[in-house]
């Protein structure tokens, strides 16, 4: 008797790539991990809207904070998640008890880790035939990295806030 093979979706990721401007303490940082309208490396444009279902669905705590896309790898929570006019904004905290999540605070604060990735399933596209760019109208979103090499150079981490000494690093 042979077992049928499991489901695999379609799970996709874009790297963004972000750049600490102030470090915090307590590993709380912000930025966008998406922009609307502007063409990455892989010939997707993420429109305005597209992951307006998918956060009313999962909210902050259904979509993971991740190293490199790794499941395997959590290293803190999102505790916010919108968009607005210019892509999709996040805020979250490193779970500086966690040694990986102490080793990128520290990357984070050295400016060798400045990248963010979007990792989800495409639910509404359409590709454009003169361009070969895909227009991504609604996206499942499934979980924002911390990454090495981003996607898309003009999306940045605004803050990163301090609030205590790095007893950590």
């Amino acid at each position: 008797m042979t077992r049928p093979s499991p489901i695999r979706a379609s799970f996709e990721s874009k790297l963004l790539p972000v750049q600490p401007s102030r470090i915090g303490l307590d590993g709380v940082f912000e930025g966008y991990a998406s922009l609307f309208r502007i063409p990455d490396l892989g010939k997707d444009i993420v429109e305005p809207g597209a992951f307006r279902e998918s956060l009313q669905r999962r909210g902050p705590g259904g979509v993971k904070m991740l190293w490199q896309h790794d499941p395997a790898e959590p290293i803190g929570r999102w505790s916010s998640l919108s968009e607005d006019s210019r892509g999709l904004f996040v805020r979250g905290r490193l779970s500086l008890a966690v040694a990986r999540a102490r080793e990128i605070y520290a990357l984070m604060l050295d400016g060798a880790i400045d990248g963010l990735s979007i990792g989800f399933r495409h639910e509404k596209a359409r590709t454009e035939p003169r361009t070969g760019l895909r227009r991504l109208e609604r996206i499942d979103l499934w979980e924002v990295s911390v990454v090495t090499f981003p996607m898309l150079p003009q999306a940045r981490i605004a803050a990163v806030k301090a609030t205590r000494p790095s007893a950590f690093i």
